[in-house]
C-alpha cells in the first residue's frame, strides 16, 4: 500500500529498519496495512495465533501478561519507530504475551502470510528478521541482570536512560519527554508505585529529571547516567 511519506521516514529513523536493504524496506512497506487502535484496545492476546509483524508509527503499545490472581506484569512500552511480533514469525507458535494500546495508536501490520511468502522467495531476508529478535534478546538479558544485581534507584535510572535513547534502536535519539505513567514504570521494574515515586522525587531533587503531567522530563541525561 502507499503509506504516508512521514510514516516511512519515521520508520527509517530506527536503526533496524534503516539498515535493511532498500528493496526489503520497500517490500515490507508495500505489504503493510495501516491499523488503528483506541486507548485500552487489545491488539493480540497470549495464546493467539501469529498474524504477522507490526511497526509503530503513533502512540505506544503495552506488552505484558496477567497472573491467575489478576496481577499484571508489564515487560515493555513499545513506541515509534520500533517493530514487534517477530518471535511468532520464526516458530509459528502462539503469541507469548498480551499487547494493549496505551492511548490511541497507529501501527503498520505486515500480515503473516505475505511476509512468509516474501521470505520463502528470498531466504536471505531471514537474517534481517533474526537481527531484530537478537537485539531484543540482548536487552532482555541486560534487564534480567539489572533486576538481579542492581538496587532499585539504579534500575530505574537505567530504564529511563534506555527509554530516552530508544532502547538503542534509534540513531542519535535523545528524548526529553517520556510519556510513561509511574504505575507502568513500577510494573516494568517489579517495584511498588510508592518506591518509584520516591526515587523519581530524589532524581528531581538532583535536577536530573522533572515530573510533569503524564510523564517525566529528562533535564540532565548525563546526570541520570551517573545515577544508573
Amino acid at each position: 500500500m502507499n503509506l504516508p511519506t512521514d510514516y516511512a521516514a519515521l520508520l527509517r529513523t530506527g536503526n533496524w529498519f534503516q539498515q535493511l536493504a532498500p528493496a526489503l524496506q520497500d517490500q515490507l512497506l508495500a505489504l503493510a496495512r495501516l491499523r488503528r487502535l483506541r486507548g485500552g484496545q487489545r491488539l493480540f492476546a497470549r495464546g493467539d495465533a501469529p498474524d504477522g509483524l507490526y511497526g509503530m508509527v503513533e502512540g505506544a503499545m503495552r506488552i505484558g501478561g496477567w497472573s491467575e490472581s489478576g496481577k499484571e506484569a508489564v515487560l515493555a512500552l513499545i513506541e515509534p519507530p520500533h517493530w514487534f511480533g517477530e518471535i511468532a514469525l520464526f516458530d509459528g507458535q502462539p503469541r507469548t504475551h498480551d499487547a494493549w494500546a496505551e492511548g490511541d495508536v497507529t501501527l503498520l501490520h505486515v500480515p503473516q502470510q505475505g511476509l512468509l511468502a516474501l521470505l520463502s522467495a528470498r531466504p536471505d531476508y531471514w537474517r534481517a528478521l533474526a537481527l531484530l529478535m537478537t537485539h531484543k534478546l540482548r536487552l532482555t538479558f541486560t534487564m534480567m541482570e539489572e533486576t538481579a544485581l542492581l538496587p532499585a534507584a539504579a534500575r530505574l535510572a537505567r530504564r529511563l536512560v534506555s527509554m530516552a535513547e530508544g532502547y538503542g534502536d534509534c540513531k542519535d535519539r535523545n528524548r526529553r519527554l517520556l510519556y510513561v505513567p509511574q504505575e507502568q514504570l513500577a510494573l516494568m521494574l517489579s517495584l511498588s508505585r510508592q518506591t518509584v515515586n520516591q526515587i523519581l522525587k530524589q532524581f528531581e531533587a538532583q535536577h536530573a529529571i522533572a515530573l510533569v503531567r503524564g510523564g517525566i522530563e529528562i533535564l540532565d541525561i548525563a546526570r541520570l547516567r551517573q545515577l544508573a
